[in-house]
């Protein structure tokens, strides 16, 4: 009879203690952070060409947020892009890792173009066609999202409380432009792309960007743990030969690392399908550093001038909206499976068309897209598919001029350009049936989306 009344006190003194643990953390938020490198190896295909030189290594970089709910992750990749089935088995793998839901994994590409493309769909058609390894490499894809899930298992491990969320604010000097200059009649005239020499583009205004970088920073007490740092431009300076590297938003962001010992700095590239910095990069190499300065300067005024303030789990609030963005009617999937089979055509002619005709097949299923998005305090961060004009970012920062909007662009790469309605009359590439697989109608589709995400933000 003791020996049991022994039995039950231990047992109700564990309880106890237990119960007294759980309320001691209830409320705590958490982080992980992971760098995990994705650099290919030699021959394998990024972009244009086969990879012919490591410049720089290629990473996949992020953080888990662990707070009451499921776990949410962020990750940004240095990539061109990663689309349809590669971009669903990224988030899928991550959030097994992580022990959460695939609707509460984020994964963009920063859209390097001497990045790898990822997308097993395509990649499979292209190696039923004898041109495997051409333009995706399934194998090395997979080994990096695998690589990827174990570096959030190894982190899990050993998470840090979040104790203050700070924001923070900077403009970018002489780095982004629009790259679309239109005429008296509303055309463009003139396209402005990643490098230029042309006068009239060099010349002319910058046009409509967003020239902020903004920051949120994690902190552990006076310890800076991560850093995510969000602007919209191509990154590109010159590329196109296979020399692998991360591009001046990436040297930006390493020399923040440096900078700052111990802390994870992350970038994110925002909606800057119409941003690149034609009218400041004539495209000689000298110039990548000096964009990466400026870039650089940027994400140390924006981390310098934020403001700290106390962070706990209540205040993490996620978002998700699936959505279907209307197909574009200029694809034909019997046109497509024909340039597919064709091989009088180039390995790239074949290699877009098996791209699209991934997407067509998986829009026509019914496949939805998430757009999501985290409320922190009084940060919103906004996930979106594709290469997305600067106006919905805009737009999105105008919904809630009271809050700090952050957007990274580049999630599912499968859509390619998502342009505004009238951008579809007004001629460009951005909006020609090569480079834009969906509809003018797609605006009115996301910006509802947006709109219901930003507004579904507590009050502070």
């Amino acid at each position: 009879m003791l020996l049991r009344d022994q039995i039950l006190s231990a047992t109700f003194l564990i309880l106890l203690l237990s119960g007294l643990a759980q309320s001691l953390f209830a409320g705590e938020l958490q982080i992980v952070t992971f760098n995990q490198d994705v650099t290919p190896e030699l021959g394998m295909p990024v972009a244009y060409a086969p990879a012919r030189k490591i410049v720089t290594p290629l990473y996949a970089r992020g953080i888990v947020l662990l707070s009451d709910e499921k776990p949410v992750v962020l990750c940004a990749v240095d990539a061109i892009g990663i689309g349809n089935e590669g971009y669903d088995t990224w988030r899928e793998k991550i959030a097994e890792a992580a022990g959460t839901s695939a609707d509460r994994v984020a994964v963009h590409s920063l859209h390097q173009h001497d990045a790898p493309r990822i997308d097993f769909a395509t990649g499979r058609i292209l190696e039923a066609q004898g041109l495997g390894g051409k333009k995706y490499d399934n194998a090395y894809s997979m080994q990096c999202i695998q690589n990827v899930a174990n570096a959030i298992r190894a982190g899990l491990k050993k998470p840090q409380t979040v104790t203050h969320l700070g924001i923070g604010k900077a403009k970018v000097n002489k780095v982004a432009s629009n790259r679309r200059l239109l005429g008296a009649d509303g055309k463009v005239r003139l396209m402005r792309w990643s490098k230029s020499k042309s006068p009239a583009a060099i010349q002319a205004p910058e046009g409509v960007i967003d020239p902020d970088l903004r920051a949120l920073c994690f902190w552990n007490g006076e310890h800076p743990v991560a850093v995510l740092n969000y602007y919209a431009t191509h990154p590109q300076s010159y590329y196109g030969q296979g020399d692998v590297n991360y591009e001046f938003v990436g040297m930006a962001r390493e020399a923040r690392n440096q900078a700052l010992p111990g802390t994870l700095n992350v970038y994110f590239n925002g909606a800057a399908g119409n941003v690149a910095a034609g009218k400041y990069n004539n495209g000689e190499p000298e110039m990548r550093p000096i964009l990466a300065q400026r870039v650089e300067q940027a994400m140390q005024q924006a981390f310098e001038n934020q403001q700290k303030m106390e962070v706990t789990s209540s205040d993490l609030h996620w978002q998700t909206e699936m959505t279907a963005l209307p197909v574009s009617t200029h694809l034909k999937p019997d046109e497509l499976k024909s340039i597919i089979n064709d091989t009088s055509k180039t390995p790239r002619e074949r290699s877009s068309a098996a791209f699209k005709l991934v997407w067509y097949q998986r829009a026509q299923a019914g496949h939805q897209i998430p757009i999501t998005c985290l409320h922190l305090k009084s940060a919103s961060i906004l996930h979106l598919p594709g290469e997305l004009f600067v106006e919905y970012q805009l737009k999105a920062q105008r919904l809630a001029p009271e809050r700090t909007v952050c957007l990274a662009a580049y999630g599912d790469y499968g859509p390619g350009y998502i342009c505004t309605e009238i951008a579809y009359s007004q001629g460009g590439y951005e909006s020609s049936p090569g480079a834009s697989l969906v509809a003018p109608q797609v605006e009115s589709v996301l910006n509802a989306a947006i709109e219901k995400l930003i507004k579904s933000a507590p009050e502070q």
